[in-house]
């Protein structure tokens, strides 16, 4: 099957929402039944790949939108006022799919370019790869793979291990990891995922033992963007940066979900004993403004941040060190802000929040979900403050970039 012939890179961010406003209702009536299924079904994914949701952040040459970071935050973040687990697949989905532009041609060709509903999907776990003729045999045991049931391709980050049973070093003395891709049916997928939140993402993992992958379905992440030519103009991107927009993007999402159904309901409801609706009661004006300014000045600052990303992609091919740090802080910010924007008006909304048909208790699962994952955690502050005093920033590749 060939990749879809509409050129995407025509749609501007409004015609992007337009495509969002239609599968977005989907979605949104289908997520009770991903939430107790545990993942989005299948009418829920057709609806997202009917408008290339999946297709975002893929380069052209595979069909895809090749999409700028600020027209990405405004997109995932419609589609979570419909649902949190669909949107953050989506955001997950699209950072795995960023990463064609550094594959083989005819292996991103097969995942993306001759498939419109091709998703690959990978999670963290420990995984091993030893080289063996034409390849490597991979033995993995991974988890939090976020949409691997609807995933066509999976990936494992592999320490690469020698015959002697010595980790493979780089140029710089360190492991080496070596992701590895593999058509999804190839392994085991576990059913672990039963948590409190975003329980739509079927964030379980995948088991392999001795599982062959060739050479060329294999790449070295630390050099990819050194040693493949670029064919994108996202190329040199950072997947945390990607991450960090796209996952706070889905925490505004769900906040604004919130606040839009708390609105609603303040028109009539009257709470048992009062004299006023929540409407007329000036406490309650108080907190949704209060809401409201959270919500709407994370946001601000995490397109500040996008903007700037996609400005230093534009002139220089990479984002600086400033803009790395800014989008750290941007992204933590946004997720923690938004939660507490929803836990203000979810205690607002009293025992109306509480029952499971309501508008407000799946998004307060959910948002609370994404303040736990490793893009929200509170130790991002204390990077952007030392950095801020001067002190170096440690490489590590997950508080930066």
């Amino acid at each position: 099957m060939d990749a879809p012939s509409q050129d995407l890179t025509a749609l501007d961010t409004d015609a992007w929402l337009a495509r969002v406003a239609k599968a977005g209702p989907v979605v949104e009536s289908l997520a009770p039944e991903a939430d107790r299924a545990r993942r989005l079904s299948a009418e829920a994914m057709a609806a997202l790949h009917e408008q290339a949701l999946f297709r975002l952040l893929l380069p052209v040459a595979y069909g895809g939108a090749e999409m700028a970071l600020p027209v990405f935050l405004p997109v995932i973040e419609a589609i979570a006022r419909h649902d949190g687990s669909a949107a953050w697949c989506v955001a997950q989905g699209n950072g795995c799919a960023s990463l064609a532009g550094f594959l083989e041609p005819a292996l991103a060709q097969e995942i993306w370019g001759r498939d419109p509903s091709g998703v690959l999907a990978w999670g963290p776990g420990k995984a091993e790869a030893r080289p063996v003729e034409g390849g490597y045999s991979v033995t993995a045991r991974t988890g939090f793979a976020s949409g691997s049931h609807h995933a066509t391709w999976l990936a494992a980050h592999c320490t690469v291990i020698e015959d002697d049973s010595s980790p493979r070093l780089d140029a710089n003395g360190a492991p080496e990891i070596r992701s590895v891709l593999f058509p999804a049916d190839t392994v085991e997928l576990s059913d672990g995922w039963d948590a409190v939140g975003l329980r739509g993402t079927g964030s379980d993992g995948f088991a392999c033992d001795d599982l062959f992958v060739p050479e060329e379905r294999t790449v070295v992440r630390a050099t990819m963007i050194r040693d493949r030519p670029a064919i994108s103009s996202l190329h040199g991107m950072p997947l945390m940066s990607v991450y960090a927009i796209g996952f706070a993007a889905v925490a505004l999402g769900i906040a604004r979900g919130v606040f839009e159904s708390f609105v609603a309901l303040a028109q009539d409801k009257r709470p048992r004993g009062a004299r006023f609706t929540l409407k007329e009661n000036p406490a309650v004006h108080d907190e949704v403004a209060r809401a409201g300014a959270r919500i709407r000045g994370a946001r601000a600052f995490l397109a500040e941040a996008a903007e700037a990303g996609a400005a230093d992609l534009a002139d220089a091919g990479r984002m600086s060190l400033d803009t790395l740090m800014t989008v750290r802080l941007a992204g933590t910010h946004a997720i923690h802000e938004a939660k507490a924007a929803a836990d203000i008006l979810f205690d607002t909304a009293g025992t109306s929040a509480v029952m499971a048909s309501s508008p407000f208790e799946r998004r307060f699962r959910d948002i609370h979900a994404v303040a736990l994952q490793m893009q929200a955690r509170k130790t991002h502050f204390q990077t952007w403050g030392s950095w801020a005093l001067g002190n170096p920033v440690a490489s590590d590749g997950v508080n930066v970039g």
